[in-house]
């Protein structure tokens, strides 16, 4: 994935708290990124009537904090302008993926006689203070409806590496922030809180909802080389088949089977939130091929 050079960036929609702490005191969840942690996000959650949703890797909660962009941030504004910095950062290029995501769903509102309502990220480590409760950097990556922000931790992307066995590379990384995006469409739609019904487990509505979050972000790379920045220039030169790959590999990665073989040595699909490895390809591969909203209903049928 290359961004053109010329292409200019809106850090408005992005701030940096890494580093900021959060206002979360003590020394955070116990167990591994998003198993007790996200437990005890989702129920903190679940408690004051949030639905969330986290990328993977173990949890089945998600949250998001109190705390929304509120103007632009000056650190990614000094240093992210235009795609050639998002080609050279990882900072920058959050910033080019997130301004191509909503350029995209903007469109696609749009064309279908809607008003896209832009949601905020926010780059965090270490702890945040949420809606839900607190939250850490176990918790992964989310998105929180009551504040319809995004919450990144950037240590996901070696994570994805070091711990979930991913080949890794930028899109990869655009994956991940798609998907999160991906829950904010369903959140927009109403559709967003299906995760807490249909039943639990492989065929429940947890799932299903996270597997339509991969075929929307899917639906996305489909489109991306069409997104263009405030004045019409193109956001994305060009994506290859390998781009593809890596965002294929790293949602194989984050598959509840593959993590529950390597974490606990057998699988248990009565407690699967996310899908299986194969599931999470095959859906994304369907918002790819086909770039059609309608292809991703989740809820209807088998999956």
């Amino acid at each position: 994935m290359t961004f053109d050079p010329e292409a200019q960036l809106d850090t408005s929609d992005v701030r940096d708290e890494r580093g900021g702490g959060g206002g979360f005191l003590g020394g955070g969840f116990p167990g591994g990124r998003g198993g007790i942690a996200g437990l005890i996000f989702a129920l903190i959650a679940a408690a004051v009537g949030v639905p969330v949703a986290t990328m993977g890797g173990g949890g089945n909660g998600n949250g998001g904090t109190s705390a929304s962009p509120g103007g632009v941030d000056s650190s990614l504004a000094a240093k992210c302008h235009t795609g050639a910095d998002a080609n050279a950062n990882d900072d920058c290029r959050v910033v080019a993926v997130v301004d191509s995501v909503q350029n995209y769903w903007s469109t696609a509102f749009a064309n279908s006689g809607k008003t896209y309502q832009r949601a905020a990220t926010v780059l965090f480590s270490g702890s945040t203070s949420t809606a839900c409760g607190p939250a850490t950097t176990q918790v992964g990556p989310f998105y929180c409806p009551g504040d319809r922000t995004v919450y990144l931790d950037l240590g996901f992307w070696q994570e994805l590496r070091s711990q979930f066995g991913a080949k890794g590379g930028p899109f990869a990384q655009a994956y991940v922030v798609a998907h999160e995006y991906g829950h904010h469409i369903q959140d927009l739609q109403g559709t967003l809180g299906r995760a807490q019904q249909g039943g639990q487990g492989a065929t429940g509505g947890s799932v299903r909802t996270e597997l339509q979050a991969d075929c929307y972000a899917g639906i996305w790379a489909h489109w991306a080389t069409t997104t263009k920045d405030a004045s019409g220039h193109p956001l994305i030169d060009a994506l290859s088949q390998q781009n593809i790959a890596d965002a294929l590999d790293a949602a194989s990665a984050v598959g509840d089977d593959r993590i529950q073989q390597e974490t606990q040595g057998n699988v248990t699909p009565e407690t699967w939130t996310h899908g299986s490895a194969a599931q999470r390809q095959k859906w994304f591969t369907t918002g790819y091929q086909t770039g059609d909203l309608k292809a991703c209903d989740t809820f209807a049928g088998g999956i």
